[in-house]
């Protein structure tokens, strides 16, 4: 007799383990990476105070950026994103009932701007809220968003005209569009980081994100206004795990690549740790475009679920990473009085 076969959940749970131990090696850790959402997301549903999301956005000013020894490693737990999610949310609503039930045409543009707006600026709010380094305002967000946003279409324009490409849903149409897309939000994203002086995992995961969070916004926007109010909405809950993770994960590829925290150069793009991530957040892009020759992979979005469920496992392993990293900081003996924006060596 063979051996007995193991239940699913235990295969579905080895399965994750070895995911997230080949993403976690990319990161110089050759270990899995226990992913606990219910965990993180717990305090969701606590009550907090207007004070405790006032005490929030007040992060990354002189005064209230923490010296490095006051950093915490443990694990992170946002729940003002889905504050702003929802008042967004009932924003939005509002809008749909003053469009559909009193015929009122001028809602439009607000549906289109609030349809776009509601997932990825609810998302960038996660991305600010685990930057445990708190070292990043949150002006300085809103200006990488909007115009890092804008940016970042304008540099993806200028690379369609430079090479040829074609509207097609065949896997070579897709990789091209990843690969200009992610160039695109790239080029935007290094500067950021590089004008910013930014050095740690978390801060490029939270200016990819404001990048990726931008470019979105824009371009569901145009689909809606395109292609309707349905479009608008499908390409609304899927922006859960399109541009704002994939660019966070180009965010972090630019970290990796940074030599001794140095601006990024040609050179250090070569590292194996930026080009991982970098066309693990191509290849999400590209498998998200493409139309795969399966229909039944169509039903209920499982195409897009999937991709979904696999840029998040990515993002988990880099929140993982990031926390590492602090303790790795604490090891190496920062005194108390060091201000965040010293460089210090990584793991």
């Amino acid at each position: 007799m063979g051996a007995p076969k193991q239940p699913r959940s235990h295969q579905t749970h080895r399965f994750l383990d070895d995911t997230t131990k080949e993403i976690n090696e990319w990161t110089g850790e050759a270990k899995a990476v226990e992913i606990h959402p219910l965990q993180m997301f717990s305090e969701v549903f606590d009550r907090h105070t207007k004070d405790d999301a006032d005490e929030l956005f007040t992060a990354g000013t002189q005064a209230t950026t923490p010296p490095l020894a006051e950093v915490s490693d443990a694990p992170v737990k946002p729940w003002l994103f889905s504050r702003v999610l929802m008042v967004l949310l009932i924003t939005f609503s509002l809008l749909l009932l003053l469009f559909y039930a009193f015929k009122n045409e001028r809602a439009l543009p607000g549906l289109l701007v609030m349809g776009s707006l509601t997932v990825p600026f609810a998302l960038l709010i996660y991305f600010f809220e685990i930057n445990v380094f708190k070292n990043v305002s949150i002006l300085s967000v809103l200006e990488v968003f909007l115009i890092g946003g804008v940016a970042s279409m304008v540099a993806t324009m200028l690379l369609y005209s430079l090479i040829p490409t074609s509207n097609g849903t065949d896997i070579w149409s897709a990789l091209l569009i990843g690969l200009i897309e992610e160039t695109g939000k790239l080029l935007i994203i290094a500067w950021f980081i590089n004008h910013l002086q930014l050095n740690y995992i978390f801060n490029g995961m939270l200016i990819g994100a404001a990048v990726g969070a931008g470019f979105a916004v824009f371009e569901t926007a145009g689909y809606g206004m395109d292609y309707g109010l349905v479009v608008l909405i499908i390409r609304s809950w899927q922006a859960v795990g399109t541009h704002t993770l994939w660019s966070a994960m180009v965010g972090a590829a630019v970290v990796f690549a940074k030599d001794d925290y140095r601006p990024l150069t040609t050179q250090t793009v070569l590292r194996p740790k930026f080009m991982r991530f970098y066309f693990m957040a191509v290849a999400l892009h590209a498998l998200w475009d493409w139309h795969l020759p399966l229909a039944w992979l169509d039903v209920f979005y499982i195409h897009q679920l999937v991709l979904i469920g696999l840029a998040w496992v990515v993002i988990f392993v880099l929140i993982d990473s990031g926390l590492r990293e602090v303790r790795t900081l604490r090891q190496a003996g920062i005194p108390a009085e060091e201000h965040i924006f010293l460089p210090v060596p990584k793991a």
